[in-house]
């Protein structure tokens, strides 16, 4: 069994996985563009201006430099989309983030009080936006980045606000248990 199934109670079913949208990345990827080409740039002015005996350390310098602007700038941020999920279940709304420290938040079904959602024109153009939470906690929990926003909203305001009411006419609480 994979991520995030292992994370559900054995009855419990998966209705929606996603990571945060791909624009979280474009940047990255623009930056290891970039700094690929200015590496590369600067090591062919190093092999061609610098003497035959000192060559080889500014090489290795300008690889260092590049290797350590990529761990940080590239890396580290696909990792931290690779590891972000955003879960729903019949039951509950997930959301586990984090590589070497891990940090999640799950919220009952029953808790939640609202479903909103945010999105600007760019945000519109590439399908993606902010979905607003209201449960019982004092302020609402915002989530930015969602990919399909709207049918999101529109799939939590459904498990929410119509299966959780008719299950509550017929006695039975909005995961399908009794009251």
């Amino acid at each position: 069994m994979g991520y995030p199934e292992d994370v559900l109670a054995p009855d419990e079913q998966l209705i929606l996985h996603r990571h945060p949208h791909w624009k979280m990345l474009f940047w990255p990827i623009v930056t290891l563009i970039a700094v690929t080409a200015l590496a590369g740039f600067a090591g062919g002015l190093a092999y061609r201006n610098t003497p035959e005996s000192a060559r080889t350390v500014v090489l290795v310098l300008v690889f260092a430099i590049w290797l350590a602007v990529v761990l940080w700038r590239c890396v580290a941020p696909i990792l931290s989309w690779k590891t972000t999920h955003f879960i729903v279940t019949e039951r509950r709304v997930l959301v586990r983030q984090g590589v070497l420290t891990h940090t999640g938040i799950d919220i009952p079904m029953s808790r939640i009080s609202s479903v909103q959602f945010r999105h600007g024109l760019f945000d519109r153009m590439l399908g993606t936006g902010t979905l607003i939470i209201g449960s019982s906690s004092e302020e609402p929990l915002e989530y930015d980045d969602i990919p399909g926003v709207q049918e999101v909203h529109a799939l939590l305001y459904h498990q929410v606000f119509e299966v959780g009411r008719s299950s509550n006419q017929h006695g039975y609480g909005p995961a399908g248990g009794y009251r």
